[in-house]
């Protein structure tokens, strides 16, 4: 496998490999399900997306609110400001 090697570069390792005896292994092109690094990553992907909900459901609607009514403000700053960083809020 010569991952994004530039073919004569790929060509002449494979003509080496071979000349020199080395056993190759086929191997698809697209081989996502023998990657363990992809299992992890759904796993990990899996376990972020369910605490991401479980704050996001923990969130006080006091700091939702807070933050809804000062948009009026924001926008304001951001136009007093003419597009420019404005101060945090």
């Amino acid at each position: 496998m010569y991952y994004k090697a530039p073919n004569y570069r790929c060509c002449i390792i494979r003509e080496w490999l071979l000349e020199a005896g080395v056993p190759q292994m086929e191997w698809p092109a697209l081989s996502l399900n023998l990657n363990p690094t992809e299992n992890l990553r759904d796993q990990l992907s899996c376990r972020v997306k369910a605490a991401l909900e479980e704050e996001w459901n923990a969130m006080p609607q006091q700091t939702i609110s807070r933050l809804v009514n000062s948009m009026r403000r924001r926008c304001q700053a951001v136009i007093d400001a003419q597009g420019h960083m404005t101060k945090s809020f």
